[in-house]
C-alpha cells in the first residue's frame, strides 16, 4: 500500500505514544513497513536525481558507486566489498576525543578493555605469541583493519603485530582520528608495513594539525585516505579548507553515510531521517551531501577517488561477506541498531511539508485512523 504522508502521520504519532512493551498488531505493522517504503521511495527519488548529475560516476562490480580513478579505489574497501571479507583487530579500548556522531557516544569511558597483551580478532583473544599459530590454520583474509577507538593512544604496541601480519602478505589498514600522530609514529608504521592509513578527518573539523599529519603520512605509508561520516559540519569545513587538504596528496576519501545507534541518536534528535531496509537509520542529509560532494569532486577532476559508502554500500558489504563464509542464500548481518523502532524520530520528517511521497493511494478499510485494527 502507498500510504498518504497525512495518514503515515497521523500512525507514528500514535505508534510513538506507546508503551515500549506494547504489541503491535500485524496490520498497525502494514502501515509502519509502508510508511518506511514510503520514506525510502521518496530518498532514492532524491538521490537518484543526484546521481544522475554526477558525469563521471562509476560502480565497483555494481556494489558501490565512486568518482575518480579506480587505481585510487582502497584495497581495504575492495577486500571489503569483493574479497574474503574484512576481519577487525581491536586493541585500544579509549580515545581522546568525543564525536556526536560517535557510536560509542556517552560510553567512551566504560569501553571494556581486549586484555592486557591481548588482542581481539574474529570474537576471539589472542595474544602476540597466538598469531602465527592463527595464520597456519585459518584461511588468511584478504584483508584486516584496525579498529576500536583510538590506536595512537598506543601506537607502540601495533608495531610487532603489524609486521607479522604483513610477512604473512595481508592487506592492512587502519582508522585514527589523526590528532595523536607523530611523524616518528606514522613512519614506524609505514616501517612495520601498514599499507592504509584512513583518518576520520571530522572528528577534529579538519583541525590543521591532522591535515599536516596526513601529508606526513604519504611520506611512508602507501595509501593514505579520509574516512568521515558525512556531516553538514564537516562538508562545510573541508570546503573552507579544501586548498590545504588536497595539497597533501592522500589517495581517496570515503563519504560514510552516518547511521545511528541508540548511543548517538540524541545528539541527531529533530533531523528529517530515514530507516534503510529495515535496518540503518540515518538523517536524510548524510547521503545527499556525498553526492554533492562527489559531483563537485568530478566537475574539479580531483586527482583521487571519493567514495560513496553509504548503507547500500554496507548492505552489500554484509551479503558478500556471507557468501564468502559460505552462509546460506541471502544471509546478511545487516540489521537494525534499535531494541524496538523507535517511532518518535522519524514525525520530523513526516511533519515537514518540503519533503514529499512520489506517489500516494487512499488507505483500504481497516487500515484508517479511526477504524479498529485487528
Amino acid at each position: 500500500m502507498k500510504i498518504p504522508k497525512k495518514d503515515a502521520l497521523l500512525w507514528f504519532e500514535f505508534f510513538a505514544q506507546l508503551p515500549e512493551d506494547e504489541e503491535i498488531m500485524t496490520r498497525q505493522q502494514e502501515l509502519i513497513y509502508a510508511t518506511f517504503a514510503q520514506i525510502e521511495a521518496a530518498i532514492d527519488h532524491r538521490n537518484e536525481q543526484l546521481l544522475s548529475e554526477i558525469k563521471g560516476l562509476k560502480t565497483l562490480e555494481n556494489r558501490t558507486f565512486f568518482v575518480g580513478s579506480e587505481e585510487n579505489f582502497p584495497k581495504g574497501c575492495r577486500s571489503c566489498l569483493l574479497g574474503a571479507g574484512l576481519s577487525a583487530i581491536r586493541k585500544t579500548n579509549k580515545c581522546n576525543l568525543e564525536c556526536k556522531f560517535c557510536y560509542n557516544y556517552g560510553e567512551l569511558d566504560d569501553i571494556p578493555p581486549v586484555g592486557e597483551g591481548m588482542w581481539g580478532i574474529g570474537g576471539t583473544k589472542f595474544y602476540e605469541k597466538d598469531i602465527d599459530l592463527l595464520l597456519s590454520i585459518h584461511q588468511k583474509p584478504t584483508g584486516i583493519s584496525y579498529v576500536y577507538l583510538e590506536p595512537f593512544m598506543e601506537i607502540e604496541k601495533y608495531y610487532p603485530v603489524i609486521k607479522k601480519f604483513s610477512a604473512a602478505g595481508i592487506h592492512q589498514h587502519m582508522y585514527t582520528n589523526g590528532t595523536l600522530a607523530t611523524e616518528e609514529t606514522l613512519k614506524a608504521l609505514g616501517e612495520a608495513g601498514l599499507n592504509e592509513l584512513r583518518f576520520n578527518l571530522g572528528a577534529s573539523n579538519c583541525a590543521d594539525r591532522v591535515i599536516e599529519n596526513i601529508r606526513l603520512a604519504k611520506k611512508y605509508i602507501p595509501n593514505v585516505g579520509i574516512e568521515t561520516p558525512m556531516t553538514p559540519e564537516f562538508f562545510e569545513t573541508f570546503f573552507k579548507k579544501k586548498e590545504s587538504i588536497l595539497e597533501t596528496k592522500f589517495d581517496f576519501i570515503n563519504c560514510a553515510e552516518l547511521h545511528l545507534n541508540e548511543n548517538n541518536i540524541g545528539n541527531y534528535y529533530g533531523e528529517n531521517m530515514y530507516i534503510s531496509r529495515h535496518g540503518y537509520i540515518s538523517p536524510i542529509w548524510s547521503r545527499e551531501l556525498t553526492l554533492k560532494f562527489m559531483k563537485i569532486a568530478d566537475d574539479e577532476n580531483w586527482n583521487l577517488v571519493v567514495h560513496d559508502c553509504s548503507n547500500n554500500t554496507k548492505f552489500a558489504r554484509d551479503l558478500n561477506l556471507s557468501a564468502k563464509e559460505g552462509k546460506w542464500f541471502g544471509a546478511s548481518n545487516y540489521a537494525g541498531e534499535f531494541s524496538s523502532i523507535p517511532y518518535e524520530i522519524f514525525l520530523p520528517l513526516l511533519r515537514d511539508d518540503s519533503f514529499q511521497f512520489v506517489s500516494e493511494e487512499e488507505l483500504p478499510a481497516g487500515y484508517k485512523t479511526g477504524e479498529l485494527v485487528f
